[in-house]
């Protein structure tokens, strides 16, 4: 029963925004008899920063999920942030600690990360290039960062895009050899598609995939297609891949941890979400 003593998950956006988090966390909520709710809160970006603050004052919150286009702006909102947020330029986690103070975390890239060692790819060492250096480009590539991976090739249309998110992991992380300004994936271990590109049969591919080695791992960012055609492409070359949706359902018990919550499988999560409903 929800009550004032029901902790609440603030999910943010714009008021356009389709929220399916409510749709995946609260039926695993109710299945693991834990006494929480995650609530949509949809935002213009001027009331932003008033309604984060105001959030926080809730006697019953836990946190706060962040969608676009908030998530830049809460990066300065903030107490405390962890390098994943300051190479992503983003936000779309926040909570407050005991002594009152907002931390924010990144998890986007944590899903796409922990989606492919899932997988059995560990990561430590590996050679990686990303293609596309927006929002969820920048994520992964802070995420595989983290990760312990030993070199990065980036790669934009926009070069400022690329080159920009390389100075960051240069600066958050010394040791990671950075390029930009290639999409070859010759001699990579993981090829990330975090760009719309190859979503269709017939469409443009973000790169060569007569140039990709079939022990490379290939990974996708877009949901709205299980296997994209760029995907489709990658298997044909013999490729191990992952589909963009993992990405949204392996992140979610990332989140549950950084909340303090009982966490749960990516498995579980899919069986027990109402997606459909």
């Amino acid at each position: 029963m929800i009550n004032g003593n029901t902790e609440i998950i603030a999910h943010i956006g714009y008021p356009t925004h389709s929220f399916k988090s409510p749709m995946i966390y609260n039926p695993y909520f109710e299945q693991a008899g834990i006494n929480a709710v995650v609530v949509p809160m949809g935002c213009q970006a001027p009331e932003y920063p008033a309604l984060l603050k105001a959030v926080f004052g809730l006697t019953n919150i836990r946190g706060a999920l962040i969608t676009m286009p908030h998530k830049v702006t809460t990066v300065g909102l903030l107490d405390e942030v962890t390098p994943t947020v300051r190479v992503a330029g983003a936000c779309n986690a926040v909570k407050r600690t005991a002594d009152g103070r907002l931390v924010g975390d990144m998890f986007d890239g944590e899903g796409f990360v922990r989606g492919v060692q899932r997988k059995g790819l560990n990561l430590k060492g590996k050679k990686v290039l990303v293609v596309g250096a927006g929002g969820v480009g920048c994520a992964i590539s802070a995420s595989l960062a983290a990760a312990g991976i030993a070199s990065i090739r980036l790669f934009d249309v926009n070069s400022a895009s690329a080159d920009g998110l390389g100075q960051r992991l240069k600066q958050n992380y010394p040791q990671i050899e950075v390029q930009t300004g290639s999409n070859d994936p010759a001699g990579c271990d993981l090829v990330v598609n975090a760009t719309p590109m190859g979503m269709n049969e017939g469409d443009p591919l973000p790169l060569d995939v007569s140039r990709l080695s079939a022990s490379t791992f290939v990974g996708e960012v877009v949901m709205r297609t299980e296997m994209t055609a760029f995907l489709t492409a990658a298997k044909g070359r013999g490729c191990a891949v992952q589909v963009g949706s993992d990405m949204l359902f392996e992140q979610i018990p990332a989140y549950l941890e950084f909340f303090g919550f009982l966490t749960t499988t990516a498995e579980n999560l899919r069986a027990v979400a109402q997606l459909g409903q």
